[in-house]
Order: structure tokens, then C-alpha cells, then sequence
């Protein structure tokens, strides 16, 4: 009778329910506004007069902020109080959102997307750890983060769809003002809706640890995009290698700190580290949505627009399969169910390597609803036994690890993965170049197929012909090994998946003793303050 009480007493109700569709909108606005600008860029461009370099830098200071900020607030809130530091952010990203909107230069919509990145930084740490306080049972937890995330990760598929549609109908600083009605719609209700938590015993901020951490991440996030961009260089190699020296001082400390800025003890759970190694694999092949994307756009020749809407089937899949992964795995071990769909996401990227130029539309979009269907169970199961690991006043701290590992891994993601299709495709381009072209046309044509579409242009009609049929069958082709290598990855993170987290029962089936789910918080070691 007793544990009916108490298990009726961690049942959510309706404020909590409702409070959780105020912290979902806010995570897809962030992912949106980290996708949007792919379609807005080109009008940016134009309106602002920005060059080149910032242009580059309009589209990445954004994730720059966003990546460098995420262990500072997710710490910090476990500090102040996570609802505290979620307005705060939200009041700073709306106010940056106007700025960015109606920005008069490239330097200052440069800034204003400085301020979005480091508003950005508090949100989504500061959203899961409030899920983490507002749904102690462990089902409606994980059914909790599976609606946040469904939010947080279709916001990147959805951002190019949103942009279109915008930017048909308005000026392009209209993408920026999606912000305000959803950050001031959660700074009038957080209040009423949202608990508030923090750490009653936590002591003041380590500056020290903070300034590694920006040093840690900033450099390799930005080395990776450079990789990615323009290929080895030293400067990014160098940058590489600098984050990564600051990164061992930076652990080094942490072990030594009573309180410490990140904290390591985290990973000696079985379910954290392997939970967290997972979503690391899977995040990686990000990058074959960006050949997909790419592909519908030059080789099919769609508007951005269509192409996102012959996508939408995979970004319904992804949101349908977050939804619904919580639910099943309350009757099948995550392992297993993490394992079967990562098994029909290697089905998709073995599809995706059958499209063809002339034809294929239908094996990729089947293999792309493959691809990220069987690829949901993960981040929705992964994030609640990463977050239901840590203890509460550690949730915070936990999320930013989630989104931080995320960020690295993307980058990674596209440097690696990237690069292998580059290869394929320069080696396969080299051999199908009209011989009459210009030096400058030809260098433009191996650099990439935007660069050749660009050129073909302005040739005659049969050269131009000739040139577009080699360069989109090479980046085809390499669109067909970065599919190989992510079903390669899937295949490895099945194995990593299955074998170290095969202990873990359905959830809620054994809530004290299996990893995931929330410990006991010992009296006074951390309180929910008044809401």
C-alpha cells in the first residue's frame, strides 16, 4: 500500500505535462536555428553585403557559442537554479533574435548570432535537467525525453522546410523572429509551470575550469569545420592539437576539484558511458543527411524547398520513432530495441548506396525513412539512461555532456565522413571533366558539385551537359561510400550497444536497482526550491 502512495506521488500531472510542452518549443527553435540559415545565407548575403569569409562566419559562430558554452551552463544551472538560468537564456535569445533580424551589417548579425549560440547554450541542458526534476517516474521519464527530443532533433530536419516557406513569403531577417513569440510565450508561463532546482551546496563557479573548457572545445570544433571545408591544413591540425593539450589539463583538474566543473565520476556508470559512446557513433553519420540534402538539390535539380519536403517522410519517421521507442521498451530491453533499429538504419544506408542518377528517388527516400526510423530508439533511450544516471543535483551537468559529446561528434562527423566523400568524388570527377575547360573551371568543378553546377552555366549547352553528368555521377558516388561508412558505424555501435547495456530491464520494470534510472537523493544533499 505504501508503494502505491509513493509511486501515485511521483506520477506527473497536467502542470507537468503542460510545462513540457513550454521546454519543447524552445529546443525546436535552437535546432531550427542551426539549420535555417543554409536558405537564408544566399539573401544574407545579398542584403547585407557580406563576403566570403562572413558568410562562413554568419553560419558558424552560431554552433561555435553553442558547443564552447554547453559545460559552463549545464553546470551553472545545477548552481543557480536550471529554471533561473532558462530564462535568463530565453530573455537573451529573444533579445538577440530582434537584433539578428533587423541587424544593418554582417559584423552585427555576426554578433547577434554570438549572443543566439551562447543564449542557445543554456537552454537545452537547462530543458532536460528540468525533465529530469519534473518526472521522477521512471516511464513518464523516458516518455518525457522522447517528446523533447522529437522536438530538439527533427528542429534540424525541419529548419530548411520553415526557411523556405519564409523566405517565400518574407525578408530574410523574418527567420531570426521565430524566436520571439516562443521565448516570450516561455518566459510568461516558466514561471507558473516549471519547478525550479538547484544545488543548495554548490560553491562558486571555477573560472579556471571554465576558460579550459572554451579552450578545449572551441578549437577542435572549429579545426574540424575548417577540415571539413578546405581539407588537412596545418592551422586546423594545430588547433586540433591545442584544444586537445588544454582538454587533458582541463580533466586533470576535475579530478582534482571538490567541486568540479564537470564532473568525471559520471562515466564510471556502465549505462552513462556506453549510453554516451552511442550516441557519439550515431551522431557521426549526420553527415549522410547533408549528402542527401546536397543530392536532391544538384543532381535532381530541386529547390530547397522540395528537397526538404521529399525529406519530410524521413523527419516524420525519426519524430514517430521517438515518440514511440519509450513506449516498446517498456516491454523489450533498450538493447534490443536500440539493436533492431540500428539493424533497419543499416538497411537504409544499404539502400541509399543503390540510387542512381537518372533514377533512385524512390530507394532514397525509402532508404532515408529507413536511416533515421531505425535510428531513433537510440538518442530516445540514451538520453533518458544518461540523464537518469547522474543523480539530480547532477543533471545539468549530465545534459551539457549529452549536448557537447552531440556537437563534437556532428563536426567530427562531417570533417571524417565528409572527406571520404570528397575523395570518391575528386577521384571519380578527375576522369570526367570535358579536356577543353578552363584551368579555373576545371579547379571549381573538382572543389565541389555546387561549384561545377555553377559552371556549366556558362558553357555551351553540350559541354555544360557533358560536365554535369560526370560531376553527378562522382558525387553520387561518393555519396554511396559516406552511406557504406555510416552503415559501417551503425554496425559498430549495435555491438557497443548490445553487449554493455544487455543488464538493463524494460523500463520501469525494476526502478531501484537498474542503471538509468534516478538513484535516491539522501536528505539535504539537494532540494527543489519553491516553484
Amino acid at each position: 500500500m505504501k508503494n502505491a502512495l509513493h509511486g501515485n506521488e511521483m506520477q506527473a500531472g497536467i502542470r507537468e505535462w503542460t510545462g513540457l510542452a513550454v521546454l519543447a518549443l524552445p529546443a525546436l527553435l535552437v535546432s531550427i536555428d542551426l539549420s535555417v540559415m543554409i536558405l537564408a545565407l544566399p539573401h544574407i548575403g545579398a542584403a547585407l553585403g557580406a563576403d566570403s569569409g562572413q558568410q562562413l562566419w554568419i553560419i558558424d559562430i552560431y554552433g561555435f557559442m553553442l558547443a564552447g558554452f554547453l559545460v559552463t551552463m549545464g553546470t551553472l544551472g545545477d548552481r543557480i537554479g536550471r529554471r533561473k538560468l532558462l530564462l535568463i537564456g530565453g530573455s537573451a535569445f529573444m533579445i538577440a533574435s530582434i537584433l539578428a533580424a533587423f541587424s544593418r551589417s554582417a559584423e552585427m548579425l555576426i554578433a547577434a548570432r554570438a549572443i543566439l549560440g551562447i543564449a542557445g547554450a543554456t537552454i537545452s541542458p537547462s530543458t532536460l535537467a528540468l525533465i529530469s526534476n519534473m518526472y521522477r517516474d521512471h516511464k513518464q521519464r523516458s516518455l518525457a525525453i522522447g517528446i523533447w527530443l522529437t522536438c530538439s532533433m527533427g528542429g534540424m530536419a525541419l529548419g530548411p522546410v520553415v526557411g523556405g516557406i519564409m523566405l517565400d513569403h518574407f525578408w530574410w531577417g523574418s527567420v531570426f523572429l521565430l524566436g520571439v513569440p516562443v521565448m516570450l510565450l516561455l518566459l510568461i508561463t516558466g514561471p507558473m509551470l516549471l519547478p525550479e532546482y538547484r544545488h543548495p551546496e554548490a560553491s562558486r563557479l571555477d573560472l579556471t575550469s571554465v576558460a579550459l573548457s572554451l579552450g578545449t572545445v572551441l578549437p577542435v570544433i572549429y579545426g574540424l569545420k575548417e577540415i571539413a571545408k578546405y581539407g588537412l591544413q596545418i592551422v586546423p591540425v594545430l588547433l586540433i592539437l591545442a584544444g586537445v593539450v588544454l582538454g587533458t589539463v582541463f580533466v586533470s583538474r576535475q579530478h582534482r576539484l571538490t567541486s568540479p566543473l564537470l564532473n568525471l565520476r559520471l562515466f564510471a556508470s556502465p549505462g552513462f558511458s556506453t549510453a554516451l559512446g552511442g550516441m557519439f557513433g550515431i551522431t557521426l553519420t549526420g553527415a549522410t543527411m547533408l549528402f542527401i540534402a546536397q543530392y536532391l538539390q544538384f543532381v535532381q535539380g530541386m529547390s530547397p524547398l522540395l528537397a526538404g519536403l521529399y525529406m519530410l517522410p524521413g523527419v516524420i519517421a525519426s519524430m514517430a520513432g521517438m515518440l514511440l521507442s519509450p513506449l516498446i521498451a517498456r516491454r523489450i530491453r533498450p538493447a534490443r530495441l536500440i539493436g533492431m533499429g540500428l539493424l533497419v538504419s543499416t538497411t537504409g544506408c544499404f539502400l541509399l548506396t543503390q540510387v542512381g542518377v537518372e533514377s533512385g528517388l524512390t530507394f532514397l527516400v525509402l532508404g532515408y525513412i529507413c536511416f533515421s526510423l531505425g535510428a531513433a530508439p537510440l538518442p530516445s533511450l540514451s538520453s533518458d539512461l544518461i540523464i537518469g544516471s547522474a543523480p539530480p543535483e547532477k543533471a545539468g551537468s549530465a545534459a551539457s555532456m549529452l549536448q557537447t559529446c552531440g556537437e563534437f561528434a556532428f563536426a567530427l562527423g562531417i570533417a571524417v565522413l565528409g572527406s571520404i566523400g570528397t575523395v570518391v568524388y575528386r577521384n571519380q570527377v578527375a576522369n570526367s571533366i570535358p579536356a577543353d575547360l578552363p584551368a579555373s573551371a576545371v579547379q571549381a568543378s573538382r572543389d565541389s558539385l555546387a561549384g561545377a553546377t555553377a559552371i556549366a552555366e556558362g558553357l555551351s549547352e553540350q559541354v555544360g551537359k557533358a560536365l554535369l553528368t560526370g560531376v553527378r555521377e562522382a558525387f553520387t558516388g561518393g555519396m554511396h561510400a559516406v552511406a557504406a561508412a555510416s552503415g559501417a558505424i551503425m554496425l559498430v555501435t549495435i555491438i557497443l550497444v548490445v553487449t554493455r547495456l544487455r543488464h538493463v530491464r524494460p523500463i520501469g520494470e525494476t526502478q531501484s536497482n537498474q542503471t538509468g534510472s534516478i538513484p535516491e537523493v539522501a536528505p539535504g544533499a539537494a532540494k527543489e526550491v519553491s516553484r
